[in-house]
């Protein structure tokens, strides 16, 4: 077990708002795992363009191969090989991920964003990312596919839960809050 790095782990539903946790993270100085380019990184090697529905294949595909564990498994040498000795894991979709994580680094706490599907669906439109849907079967689709693979349970299971409705500068605030109260819990 690592007990040298203070490891947050980070779930959210599509569009929640996960990569305002991440911006407010490294001005916190954390260093970043993103454990969606282990899914994208793999897609393009399967030769597959990055679209919702091959990426969530491809997603889907990996677990059955490699059990419920194997992205958490892929992203531990990222996490280890960070300078920082704050790491924030971007992009939790399951409790063995999770369970994972805790299991290998002493200092492991989960952090959760959540916004309405109304929201994540005109983020998403607007932020145009060749994995986003622009429909909105697509984007329920994609929903139900994370939820499928446990996502709702990490959410339910975080320590920390921060709802993304407000200014951006809002919701940044209460990431601060959370993220400090987890530093001081690991102290």
């Amino acid at each position: 077990m690592s007990a040298d790095k203070l490891v947050v782990g980070l779930a959210g539903m599509p569009g929640s708002g996960k990569s305002l946790v991440v911006e407010t993270a490294k001005e916190l100085g954390y260093d970043i795992v993103v454990m969606g380019d282990v899914i994208r990184e793999e897609t393009i090697k399967r030769g597959f363009e990055l679209t919702p529905q091959n990426v969530g294949k491809v997603m889907l595909q990996l677990r059955v191969e490699g059990g419920n564990y194997v992205v958490a498994q892929k992203c531990i040498p990222k996490i280890e090989a960070q300078p920082s000795s704050k790491v924030l894991i971007d992009g939790l979709r399951s409790l063995f991920e999770a369970d994972i994580f805790k299991e290998k680094f002493a200092k492991f706490s989960l952090i959760a964003v959540h916004a309405s599907p109304e929201t994540r669906f005109n983020r998403l439109t607007s932020r145009r990312r060749s994995d986003d849907a622009a429909e909105w079967q697509v984007f329920h689709d994609r929903d139900m596919r994370e939820l499928g693979v446990g996502l709702g349970n990490v959410v339910a299971m975080a320590q920390e839960m921060v709802i993304n409705e407000n200014s951006v500068e809002q919701v940044k605030a209460k990431v601060k809050e959370c993220l400090l109260r987890i530093e001081q819990r690991w102290k």
